[in-house]
């Protein structure tokens, strides 16, 4: 969920309900999750890209609301309280994270110099592949520390909260989660007029590295 993911949770306070109704109680889950998921982020800024070039955006979709979907039914069902106490896991994936996001950074940044467009027809333009783009996003889901603060521990530690309606606000987060990449998948082609110019790609290739690289060094430092 990237995924703005890049504040911390621990400043956001939720209220324990012990009763409520199963329709209150999706509604929350998906206001919750819209408010987690709606930021600039690694997640987010590789699913617009995608969508922007249209390549295997439906796949790129998929990958990103099933792994949500995942990660919160965990800490819907329990791992949300457990994952806090098991810090050094936390660690490894940080450490991770920033090395590949550090990577990515130096990609984005390549491709700004360059002024390459996959909008413009040019030798250098590169589709990329199918295993390449679900891999990539595999990576930005479950290489990043931020993910598993947003789904596993908030949306889970609230959702608990819910008791025997916790499903439900599972499900109300993970509807959001669906939502938010399905909007943000199909809806970047709005925006292809803007980016078939090569310095409109600049800048969001720019603007991408710029990203990737302040969550690689705050990663690094939390590792």
């Amino acid at each position: 969920m990237v995924h703005g993911r890049g504040a911390s949770p621990a400043a956001r306070i939720v209220s324990p309900v012990h009763s409520t109704t199963p329709l209150l109680a999706t509604l929350s889950g998906f206001g919750l999750g819209v408010s987690l998921i709606v930021a600039i982020g690694a997640q987010n800024a590789y699913v617009l890209r995608q969508g922007l070039r249209l390549e295997h955006v439906a796949a790129v979709v998929a990958v990103c609301s099933a792994s949500d979907a995942v990660l919160i039914a965990l800490g819907v069902g329990g791992a949300g309280v457990l994952l806090p106490r098991v810090p050094f896991l936390l660690g490894a994936v940080r450490a991770a994270g920033a090395v590949f996001l550090l990577t990515y950074a130096v990609l984005s940044a390549w491709r700004a110099y360059r002024g390459s467009s996959a909008l413009v027809v040019d030798a250098t333009a590169v589709p990329v592949s199918l295993p390449a783009a679900l891999t990539t996003c595999l990576a930005f889901t479950w290489l990043n520390p931020h993910v598993y603060l947003d789904t596993v521990v908030l949306l889970g530690s609230v959702g608990v909260s819910y008791g025997r309606q916790r499903w439900a606000f599972g499900l109300g987060a993970g509807l959001a989660s669906l939502t938010w990449f399905v909007a943000l998948g199909y809806g970047a082609r709005l925006l292809r007029p803007l980016f078939a110019r090569r310095v409109a790609w600049r800048i969001l290739d720019g603007l991408i590295a710029a990203v990737m690289a302040t969550l690689a060094v705050s990663l690094g430092v939390a590792a």
